[in-house]
Protein backbone atom coordinates (compact mmCIF):
# COMPACT_ATOMS: atom_id res chain seq x y z
CA UNK A 1 0.00 0.00 0.00
CA UNK A 2 1.38 3.63 -1.15
CA UNK A 3 1.77 5.46 2.13
CA UNK A 4 0.45 8.48 -0.03
CA UNK A 5 -2.72 6.88 -0.09
CA UNK A 6 -2.80 6.74 3.88
CA UNK A 7 -1.20 9.87 4.34
CA UNK A 8 -4.43 10.98 2.23
CA UNK A 9 -6.95 9.09 4.42
CA UNK A 10 -5.73 10.47 7.25
CA UNK A 11 -5.89 14.20 6.11
CA UNK A 12 -9.43 13.18 4.55
CA UNK A 13 -10.82 12.40 7.69
CA UNK A 14 -9.56 15.65 9.08
CA UNK A 15 -10.64 17.82 7.05
CA UNK A 16 -14.25 16.45 7.01
CA UNK A 17 -14.38 16.37 10.91
CA UNK A 18 -12.91 20.24 10.56
CA UNK A 19 -15.27 21.14 8.14
CA UNK A 20 -18.18 19.28 10.21
CA UNK A 21 -17.45 21.35 13.23
CA UNK A 22 -19.84 24.59 11.89
CA UNK A 23 -23.09 22.56 11.69
CA UNK A 24 -22.10 19.57 13.97
CA UNK A 25 -25.23 18.22 16.07
CA UNK A 26 -27.68 21.05 14.50
CA UNK A 27 -30.83 19.05 14.20
CA UNK A 28 -33.72 21.41 13.73
CA UNK A 29 -34.23 22.05 10.02
CA UNK A 30 -35.31 25.67 9.98
CA UNK A 31 -31.86 26.56 11.91
CA UNK A 32 -30.12 23.92 9.67
CA UNK A 33 -31.41 26.37 6.76
CA UNK A 34 -30.53 29.18 8.61
CA UNK A 35 -27.76 28.99 9.76
CA UNK A 36 -24.94 31.81 9.57
CA UNK A 37 -22.18 29.92 7.75
CA UNK A 38 -20.45 29.92 4.40
CA UNK A 39 -20.94 26.28 3.02
CA UNK A 40 -17.84 26.84 0.94
CA UNK A 41 -15.36 26.85 4.29
CA UNK A 42 -14.40 26.00 7.51
CA UNK A 43 -17.08 27.74 9.76
CA UNK A 44 -17.03 28.42 13.38
CA UNK A 45 -19.62 25.87 15.84
CA UNK A 46 -23.15 26.58 15.99
CA UNK A 47 -23.64 24.29 18.64
CA UNK A 48 -23.27 25.06 22.64
CA UNK A 49 -21.62 21.28 22.67
CA UNK A 50 -18.38 23.04 20.98
CA UNK A 51 -18.15 25.82 23.37
CA UNK A 52 -14.16 27.28 23.25
CA UNK A 53 -13.67 26.01 20.05
CA UNK A 54 -12.73 27.88 16.39
CA UNK A 55 -13.02 27.80 13.20
CA UNK A 56 -10.49 25.32 11.93
CA UNK A 57 -10.69 23.39 15.20
CA UNK A 58 -12.01 19.64 15.90
CA UNK A 59 -14.56 18.45 17.00
CA UNK A 60 -13.68 15.79 20.02
CA UNK A 61 -13.86 13.40 17.59
CA UNK A 62 -10.81 14.85 15.63
CA UNK A 63 -8.77 15.64 18.34
CA UNK A 64 -9.46 11.70 19.67
CA UNK A 65 -8.48 10.42 15.73
CA UNK A 66 -5.36 13.31 16.82
CA UNK A 67 -4.57 10.84 19.82
CA UNK A 68 -4.37 8.14 17.85
CA UNK A 69 -2.32 9.31 15.31
CA UNK A 70 0.39 10.54 17.67
CA UNK A 71 0.33 7.51 19.33
CA UNK A 72 1.06 5.57 16.09
CA UNK A 73 3.65 7.83 14.68
CA UNK A 74 5.37 7.96 18.65
CA UNK A 75 5.19 3.69 18.86
CA UNK A 76 5.34 2.48 14.84
CA UNK A 77 3.16 -0.07 16.18
CA UNK A 78 -0.81 -0.26 18.01
CA UNK A 79 -0.45 -1.92 21.03
CA UNK A 80 -4.20 -1.78 22.92
CA UNK A 81 -2.96 -1.67 26.83
CA UNK A 82 -0.38 0.69 25.69
CA UNK A 83 -2.93 3.29 24.07
CA UNK A 84 -5.90 2.97 26.95
CA UNK A 85 -2.89 4.10 29.30
CA UNK A 86 -2.06 7.14 26.82
CA UNK A 87 -5.43 8.32 26.36
CA UNK A 88 -6.25 7.96 29.72
CA UNK A 89 -3.78 10.08 30.38
CA UNK A 90 -5.12 12.87 27.56
CA UNK A 91 -8.25 12.49 28.98
CA UNK A 92 -6.97 13.70 32.34
CA UNK A 93 -6.82 17.54 31.10
CA UNK A 94 -8.78 17.31 28.43
CA UNK A 95 -11.14 20.49 27.48
CA UNK A 96 -13.36 19.22 24.76
CA UNK A 97 -16.55 17.85 25.14
CA UNK A 98 -16.18 14.75 27.30
CA UNK A 99 -19.08 12.48 25.45
CA UNK A 100 -21.14 9.29 27.26
CA UNK A 101 -18.57 6.58 25.65
CA UNK A 102 -15.58 8.49 27.30
CA UNK A 103 -17.25 9.00 30.37
CA UNK A 104 -17.97 5.07 30.40
CA UNK A 105 -14.64 4.07 29.42
CA UNK A 106 -13.18 6.36 32.39
CA UNK A 107 -15.48 5.04 34.55
CA UNK A 108 -14.72 1.30 33.83
CA UNK A 109 -10.51 1.33 33.69
CA UNK A 110 -10.49 4.05 36.51
CA UNK A 111 -12.11 0.75 38.41
CA UNK A 112 -10.29 -1.88 36.91
CA UNK A 113 -7.55 -0.78 34.42
CA UNK A 114 -7.11 -4.39 33.31
CA UNK A 115 -10.36 -4.93 31.91
CA UNK A 116 -11.22 -5.72 28.53
CA UNK A 117 -14.86 -3.89 27.90
CA UNK A 118 -15.26 -0.95 27.59
CA UNK A 119 -17.91 1.20 26.77
CA UNK A 120 -21.05 -0.49 25.24
CA UNK A 121 -21.53 2.64 22.93
CA UNK A 122 -23.82 2.58 19.49
CA UNK A 123 -22.11 5.63 18.21
CA UNK A 124 -20.78 5.63 14.82
CA UNK A 125 -17.84 8.60 15.58
CA UNK A 126 -15.49 5.85 16.56
CA UNK A 127 -15.12 4.90 12.99
CA UNK A 128 -14.08 7.56 11.53
CA UNK A 129 -10.63 7.86 13.66
CA UNK A 130 -9.11 4.61 11.86
CA UNK A 131 -7.43 5.38 9.20
CA UNK A 132 -3.73 6.11 11.43
CA UNK A 133 -3.72 1.94 12.13
CA UNK A 134 -3.02 1.42 8.30
CA UNK A 135 0.45 2.71 8.98
CA UNK A 136 1.28 -0.23 11.70
CA UNK A 137 -0.81 -2.88 9.64
CA UNK A 138 1.41 -4.87 7.33
CA UNK A 139 -1.76 -6.86 5.80
CA UNK A 140 -5.59 -6.19 5.98
CA UNK A 141 -5.99 -8.82 8.59
CA UNK A 142 -3.31 -6.75 10.71
CA UNK A 143 -5.95 -3.57 10.20
CA UNK A 144 -9.04 -5.66 10.76
CA UNK A 145 -7.57 -6.72 13.85
CA UNK A 146 -6.07 -3.18 15.21
CA UNK A 147 -9.38 -1.65 14.10
CA UNK A 148 -11.29 -4.02 16.05
CA UNK A 149 -9.36 -3.46 19.29
CA UNK A 150 -8.95 0.22 19.34
CA UNK A 151 -13.03 0.32 18.27
CA UNK A 152 -13.32 -1.94 21.34
CA UNK A 153 -11.73 0.18 23.82
CA UNK A 154 -14.43 2.84 23.86
CA UNK A 155 -17.14 1.41 21.75
CA UNK A 156 -17.77 -2.33 22.45
CA UNK A 157 -20.87 -2.82 20.88
CA UNK A 158 -21.53 -5.63 18.56
CA UNK A 159 -22.83 -3.13 15.94
CA UNK A 160 -20.19 -0.87 16.28
CA UNK A 161 -17.89 -3.60 15.92
CA UNK A 162 -19.53 -5.15 12.79
CA UNK A 163 -19.82 -1.35 11.13
CA UNK A 164 -16.27 -1.03 11.82
CA UNK A 165 -15.23 -4.10 9.74
CA UNK A 166 -17.51 -3.31 7.15
CA UNK A 167 -15.81 0.27 6.48
CA UNK A 168 -12.13 -0.91 7.67
CA UNK A 169 -12.84 -3.09 4.73
CA UNK A 170 -13.23 -0.81 2.60
CA UNK A 171 -10.90 1.58 3.36
CA UNK A 172 -8.09 -0.87 3.11
CA UNK A 173 -9.23 -1.97 -0.27
CA UNK A 174 -10.07 1.32 -1.53
CA UNK A 175 -6.39 2.68 -0.19
CA UNK A 176 -4.88 -0.58 -2.17
CA UNK A 177 -6.46 1.31 -5.49
CA UNK A 178 -10.14 -0.06 -5.22
CA UNK A 179 -13.03 1.60 -6.72
CA UNK A 180 -15.42 3.25 -3.91
CA UNK A 181 -18.68 2.13 -5.29
CA UNK A 182 -17.50 -1.54 -6.65
CA UNK A 183 -15.47 -2.04 -3.49
CA UNK A 184 -18.55 -1.21 -1.36
CA UNK A 185 -20.87 -3.16 -3.92
CA UNK A 186 -18.57 -6.15 -3.27
CA UNK A 187 -17.55 -5.86 0.52
CA UNK A 188 -19.38 -8.74 2.82
CA UNK A 189 -21.87 -7.64 5.02
CA UNK A 190 -22.70 -8.61 8.88
CA UNK A 191 -26.15 -10.15 9.30
CA UNK A 192 -26.98 -7.35 11.75
CA UNK A 193 -26.13 -4.66 8.97
CA UNK A 194 -28.05 -6.61 5.82
CA UNK A 195 -31.49 -4.80 6.14
CA UNK A 196 -29.43 -1.18 6.81
CA UNK A 197 -26.97 -2.09 3.80
CA UNK A 198 -29.44 -2.90 1.31
CA UNK A 199 -31.63 0.33 2.32
CA UNK A 200 -28.30 2.86 1.94
CA UNK A 201 -27.21 0.93 -1.62
CA UNK A 202 -30.98 1.71 -2.79
CA UNK A 203 -30.79 5.39 -2.21
CA UNK A 204 -27.46 6.35 -4.50
CA UNK A 205 -28.15 9.13 -6.40
CA UNK A 206 -31.13 10.67 -4.20
CA UNK A 207 -31.26 13.68 -2.45
CA UNK A 208 -29.09 13.78 0.38
CA UNK A 209 -30.61 16.10 2.78
CA UNK A 210 -33.96 13.56 2.65
CA UNK A 211 -32.37 10.14 2.97
CA UNK A 212 -29.65 11.05 5.49
CA UNK A 213 -32.91 12.51 7.77
CA UNK A 214 -35.20 10.07 6.65
CA UNK A 215 -32.14 7.07 7.47
CA UNK A 216 -32.01 9.17 10.89
CA UNK A 217 -29.33 11.62 11.56
CA UNK A 218 -27.99 10.85 15.14
CA UNK A 219 -24.89 9.55 16.57
CA UNK A 220 -25.80 5.85 16.57
CA UNK A 221 -24.64 3.28 13.65
CA UNK A 222 -28.70 2.90 13.34
CA UNK A 223 -28.93 5.40 10.80
CA UNK A 224 -25.59 6.69 10.76
CA UNK A 225 -24.26 3.24 8.89
CA UNK A 226 -26.68 4.08 5.49
CA UNK A 227 -26.49 8.02 5.36
CA UNK A 228 -22.63 7.55 5.38
CA UNK A 229 -22.77 4.88 2.43
CA UNK A 230 -25.42 6.89 0.77
CA UNK A 231 -22.81 9.68 0.27
CA UNK A 232 -20.06 7.37 -0.82
CA UNK A 233 -22.05 6.13 -3.50
CA UNK A 234 -23.74 8.94 -4.50
CA UNK A 235 -20.44 11.53 -4.69
CA UNK A 236 -17.17 11.35 -6.59
CA UNK A 237 -16.17 14.68 -5.52
CA UNK A 238 -15.03 15.55 -1.99
CA UNK A 239 -16.08 18.99 -1.44
CA UNK A 240 -19.35 18.25 -2.71
CA UNK A 241 -20.51 15.36 -0.62
CA UNK A 242 -18.92 17.42 2.50
CA UNK A 243 -21.44 19.67 1.83
CA UNK A 244 -23.95 17.58 1.69
CA UNK A 245 -23.50 15.62 4.47
CA UNK A 246 -23.11 19.05 7.29
CA UNK A 247 -26.41 20.48 5.49
CA UNK A 248 -27.80 17.27 6.44
CA UNK A 249 -27.48 18.31 9.96
CA UNK A 250 -27.19 16.26 13.14
CA UNK A 251 -23.87 13.82 13.67
CA UNK A 252 -22.46 15.40 10.67
CA UNK A 253 -18.80 14.86 11.79
CA UNK A 254 -19.40 11.23 12.54
CA UNK A 255 -20.31 10.71 8.57
CA UNK A 256 -18.35 13.34 7.50
CA UNK A 257 -14.63 11.47 9.10
CA UNK A 258 -15.37 7.59 7.37
CA UNK A 259 -16.74 9.47 3.85
CA UNK A 260 -13.45 11.57 4.48
CA UNK A 261 -11.03 8.74 4.67
CA UNK A 262 -12.14 6.68 1.99
CA UNK A 263 -12.30 9.12 -0.57
CA UNK A 264 -9.27 10.43 0.98
CA UNK A 265 -7.69 6.92 0.14
CA UNK A 266 -9.20 7.11 -3.18
CA UNK A 267 -7.13 10.24 -4.08
CA UNK A 268 -10.47 12.30 -4.11
CA UNK A 269 -9.18 15.86 -4.48
CA UNK A 270 -9.18 17.84 -0.93
CA UNK A 271 -9.90 21.69 -1.23
CA UNK A 272 -6.60 23.23 -0.38
CA UNK A 273 -8.13 26.30 1.28
CA UNK A 274 -9.81 24.00 3.96
CA UNK A 275 -6.72 22.12 4.49
CA UNK A 276 -4.87 25.57 5.17
CA UNK A 277 -7.59 26.67 7.27
CA UNK A 278 -7.13 23.78 9.80
CA UNK A 279 -5.87 24.49 12.97
CA UNK A 280 -3.95 21.44 14.23
CA UNK A 281 -3.55 19.46 10.67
Amino acid sequence: MEKTAINNAIEGAFVADAYALGAHWIYDETQLKNLPLDWENLNSPQAMWHKGKEKGDFTHYGDHGQWLYEFVQTNKSFEPSAYAAFWMEKMNDYQGYVDGSSRETLAIFQNDFQSQCGAASHDLSIIGRIAPLLLVSKTKEDFLAHTQAFVSFTHNSPIVLKAAQFFASVLFDVAQGGDISNTITHTTVDTLLEDAYHAAMESKGKESFTAIRTFGPACGVEGGFEGTIHLLISYNNYKEAMIANAKAGGDSAARGMIVGMIMGAAYQEIPAEWKNSVNHL
